[in-house]
């Protein structure tokens, strides 16, 4: 696929957000240019898909909740983005398998483990296992980023880190606590920043 209209938008998008929350960007040279890939980090935003977008090279597809995709003209939008739907309410099958096909056409798979906006006080939500298990079943690196910092209007607060890459070879309870570890420490580590 071409993704035209995926690459219209970022072209269009992409300077308009960046006027509006300035956000600064880190490790992007962490993202093989080549190869499949799996971006997975936290989610403090319904905004943290459009710093998504705009900052990696690469085409992203974003795993998002079915509910985007229930009219026709947001359904049309979001496939033609590149976005897979997901039932969050069921082991969605056919999520998974087009995440697969995604990896094995050797492009960019972006999730958000928590599987939702955290909303809490705690620094990260409990992982569910779909990065960990994607990349095993695949051979994908995993890219684990951290969103820190909060959307605020023309003034840079916002900023995403992109981490090494690596693969996992463990069993799944331990390499999501793994991914999970990892990028804890990278928002405590942006958190500080942002304090100085």
């Amino acid at each position: 696929m071409n993704y035209i209209i995926y690459k219209t938008i970022k072209f269009i998008g992409s300077p308009i957000f960046r006027l509006a929350y300035r956000p600064r960007s880190y490790g992007e040279n962490n993202i093989p240019e080549e190869g499949r890939i799996i971006l997975a980090g936290n989610h403090i935003s319904v905004l943290d898909a459009l710093i998504m977008v705009s900052t990696p090279k690469r085409i992203v597809h974003m795993m998002a909740k079915k509910e985007l995709f229930e009219s026709k003209f947001t359904n049309f939008f979001f496939r033609s983005m590149g976005c897979i739907p997901v039932d969050r309410k069921i082991h969605d099958k056919n999520a998974k398998n087009e995440a697969v096909e995604v990896l094995k056409n050797n492009e960019v798979l972006g999730i958000f483990p928590e599987g939702t906006v955290n909303k809490t006080n705690n620094i990260i939500l409990p992982f569910k296992y779909g990065a960990v298990s994607f990349a095993k079943k695949t051979g994908a690196y995993i890219v684990p980023f951290a969103i820190t910092g909060k959307y605020k209007l023309f003034r840079k607060s916002i900023k995403i880190t992109y981490g090494k890459p690596y693969k996992v070879h463990q069993e799944l309870e331990v390499e999501n606590n793994r991914l999970m570890n990892i990028v804890k420490r990278m928002i405590k580590e942006g958190n500080d920043k942002n304090k100085k």
